[in-house]
């Protein structure tokens, strides 16, 4: 039997993840989304163990093992290749197989969908807003079509029409620097697993099956600055002196292959949604990078929004529970998520040492620790 039917706005890891539960759930779903092919961009993205745990709760373990590896040790290191950290596993508990796998983001997403179905999204669907009654919530759309449901989840990412309704226009917070990312085929055996990091730039590479690698880079730059046909070289001038195999790691990426974006979060919000609607990942709570668990806490929030609405409790009151157990979380690692980016990102010499020092003295059982509040959650 159905318990109602449910509208998601956005077609992303998020969106499609909040299907996929609802319809287990036992909901009847529709997708919209805005672009008009159902894609990601083709970077490497890590699961880490909590959003291991939420993919096996949606009934996708298979998927787990199908695409991903399981990441090496790696650590933290200095711009000309001294460690200053390994990764402490130690003092985690095995509750999942792995502490993270790596996996390709286009198919984890392509994954994804399928286990949704495609007929149930509908592309080139730009939402505009909604409106809503005691009866039902109505998404609205450019073209002047709309859809009817029981209830409303706006995952619709960081520039979200739904969210823009329910808070009002509030531009997203640069975080000041910019970050490029991309894919390609490279001797995993070369590597430096984990982060490099230097003065105002940072520098991770990541192994991916097939034989292929993740890199990624951050600088400090202003918003909206880009290197049209010469990100490569941008990138070169900025890391070229790094210890290797970063330069190699760069040179061996096509310039159509290097992706750039400016990184960007917002302010936590006391409530997401109202009445039948709520928001649901980077539309709900966006978040810098720098802890990798943007996309793990979209599929948390997918698995607690299944668990939150049953057919004992009414929509709106649902939707309430669901917003109470996940925000205080999604705002300490939003928060936490920053703060990593801005020590990373210094760039004052002597912030540079002290910052050296307290990482070369940090002992792996308060890393452990700390990795323990946010990867063995309970949800």
């Amino acid at each position: 039997m159905e318990l109602g039917k449910a509208i998601i706005i956005g077609g992303g890891i998020g969106g499609l993840a909040a299907a996929i539960g609802l319809r287990r759930r036992g909901f009847a779903v529709e997708v919209f989304e805005r672009a008009a092919e159902l894609r990601e961009v083709g970077a490497g993205i890590s699961i880490w163990r909590n959003g291991i745990s939420a993919l096996k709760q949606l009934g996708l373990e298979t998927l787990v093992q199908r695409l991903s590896m399981p990441a090496l040790d790696g650590g933290l290191r200095s711009w000309n290749g001294t460690a200053w950290t390994g990764r402490s596993t130690e003092a985690l508990p095995t509750s999942v197989s792995y502490l993270m796998v790596l996996m390709h983001r286009a198919e984890l997403h392509a994954a994804l969908l399928a286990a949704c179905g495609a007929d149930h999204v509908h592309l080139g669907a730009v939402c505009t807003g909604f409106r809503q009654d005691p009866s039902g919530v109505t998404a609205l759309f450019a073209d002047g079509a709309e859809a009817r449901g029981d209830l409303l989840i706006g995952a619709d990412g960081l520039h979200s029409a739904i969210r823009r309704q329910l808070h009002g226009e509030q531009p997203p917070t640069y975080a000041g620097y910019t970050a490029w990312r991309s894919v390609v085929g490279f001797d995993h055996q070369r590597l430096a697993l984990g982060e490099s990091w230097g003065s105002g730039a940072r520098f991770g590479q990541i192994p991916l099956s097939e034989g292929r690698v993740y890199w990624f880079a951050t600088a400090n730059a202003p918003a909206g600055q880009r290197s049209p046909g010469a990100e490569r070289e941008a990138l070169l001038r900025i890391f070229g002196s790094w210890h290797r195999p970063i330069r190699e790691l760069i040179e061996a990426s096509a310039e159509a292959g290097i992706l750039r974006n400016d990184i960007y979060d917002r302010p936590p919000l006391r409530s997401w949604g109202e009445g039948r609607v709520t928001l649901l990942g980077d539309a709900a709570h966006p978040m810098t990078p720098n802890l990798g668990q943007g996309a793990c806490q979209a599929l948390e929030d997918a698995v607690v929004l299944q668990k939150s609405l049953s057919a004992d409790r009414a929509i709106p009151a649902a939707l309430q529970a669901y917003e109470r157990q996940r925000i205080p979380r999604t705002t300490a690692i939003a928060r936490q998520s920053r703060r990593i980016g801005q020590i990373g990102q210094w760039h004052n010499p002597l912030a540079l040492r002290l910052r050296e020092l307290l990482f070369r003295n940090l002992p792996p059982q308060l890393q452990a620790r700390q990795l323990n509040r946010i990867l063995n959650h309970r949800f």
